[in-house]
C-alpha cells in the first residue's frame, strides 16, 4: 500500500508501533499511546475564562510505571521523518523526558538531550530503534546512577488497581527526581509545590518507593497541626494500615513511644516541647530515623 495516502493512524499502527515492540518495549507495561498530560492553560479575561489546547503525546515509553524515558511523536508519510521534533522537545521538557523520537513511517529521527558529542540529533531506521534496556543505561549514566542505586531508582510507584488514581506527571517529576538524589547519596531535599498540587500524595510515594526498596526503613511524618497528621494516615498513607496483623504506622501521641513500628506521624510542636507530651524527641536516639519529613515545608532530612 502506498504510504503516501495513509493516515497518521495507519503509519502508527502498521509500521511505528510494530518497530517499538520489536525492539523489545512491552506493549501493556511500558508503552502508552494517545497520553493527554495536561487540560490546557486556564486563561480568565475579566468575566471571561477559556482553557488553552489540551497536550498529548502519541506515545511515551516507560522503563517502570512513572518512569518515563522516551517521547515518540508521529506524522503521516507526506511529512519528513522529523517533523514534529519541536513540538515533541517541548513536551518532553514539561514532561522531564530526555528521549526524542519522530516519525513518518519510513524510520526515526532521535533527539538525545543526554548526549555530549555532537551528533545530538541522528537518524534510524525502523529496525533501529533502541531497546529498554538501551535507553535505560543511557538515561542512569546521564543521571550518575550507579548500579547499586538501581534497586532503589527503579523501585515501583504505589499504585492500587481498586482506586486507579496515578502520580499526576509534575508528581512524578517530584518523586523520581527526589528518590534519585537519595539514590545517589544526597541528605537533604526541598520540594517546592504550590496549594493544592498534591503534597502530601507526593510524599507518599516518595516514603513508599523508599521503603518498599529498604533504603529508608524508619520514617517520621511532622506537621504543625493534628488535621495535617490524621487525614493523611487516613488517606494517603492508609497503605500501612492495611494489614492489622503486621503494623507499620502509628501516631506519636505521648512519651510512651511504642518502637515497634517503621512509619511514625507526629506533630512537631509537641515531639519539641509545646505540648503536654514535651519533649518526647528524647525517647528517640539520634540516629533511630532514616527519614524524616516535615510537611508543609516538605523538608526531608536523611541520615
Amino acid at each position: 500500500m502506498n504510504k503516501k495516502i495513509m493516515s497518521e493512524q495507519d503509519i502508527r499502527t502498521k509500521y511505528i508501533t510494530p518497530a517499538i515492540l520489536a525492539a523489545g518495549w512491552d506493549r501493556d507495561l511500558q508503552l502508552r499511546e494517545e497520553v493527554s498530560f495536561t487540560k490546557g492553560k486556564i486563561t480568565v479575561r475579566r468575566k471571561t475564562v477559556k482553557r488553552g489546547r489540551q497536550r498529548r503525546a502519541d506515545y511515551i515509553l516507560y522503563w517502570k510505571p512513572n518512569i518515563p524515558l522516551a517521547i515518540v511523536e508521529a506524522k503521516d508519510n507526506n511529512h519528513s521523518i522529523s517533523d514534529g521534533m519541536e513540538q515533541a522537545l517541548i513536551y518532553a521538557e514539561i514532561l522531564d523526558i530526555p528521549f526524542i523520537f519522530t516519525s513518518n513511517g519510513d524510520g526515526f529521527a532521535f533527539y538525545d538531550k543526554t548526549s555530549q558529542g555532537t551528533a545530538v540529533q541522528t537518524e534510524l531506521t525502523l529496525d533501529e530503534f533502541p531497546t529498554p534496556v538501551m535507553l535505560w543505561n543511557k538515561y542512569k549514566e546521564h543521571k550518575g546512577i550507579k548500579e547499586e542505586a538501581d534497586k532503589i531508582v527503579s523501585q515501583d510507584y504505589y499504585y492500587n488497581p481498586n482506586n486507579e488514581r496515578k502520580p499526576r506527571y509534575y508528581q512524578c517529576i517530584a518523586v523520581n527526581r527526589t528518590v534519585e538524589a537519595v539514590a545517589n547519596g544526597q541528605d537533604r531535599v526541598l520540594l517546592t509545590m504550590a496549594t493544592g498540587t498534591g503534597k502530601t500524595y507526593t510524599a507518599f510515594q516518595i516514603i513508599y518507593r523508599l521503603w518498599k526498596s529498604r533504603t529508608k526503613k524508619r520514617i517520621l511524618f511532622l506537621a504543625d497541626r493534628n488535621v495535617l497528621v490524621d487525614d493523611p494516615m487516613r488517606k494517603d498513607f492508609k497503605f500501612f494500615n492495611a494489614d492489622s496483623n503486621n503494623r507499620k504506622m502509628t501516631k506519636i501521641k505521648n512519651k510512651e513511644v511504642d518502637k515497634a513500628y517503621e512509619i511514625y506521624f507526629a506533630i512537631y510542636q509537641g515531639v519539641t516541647g509545646q505540648e503536654d507530651f514535651a519533649e518526647t524527641y528524647k525517647e528517640f536516639s539520634s540516629d533511630f530515623f532514616d527519614l524524616i519529613i516535615v510537611d508543609e515545608a516538605v523538608i526531608l532530612g536523611l541520615n
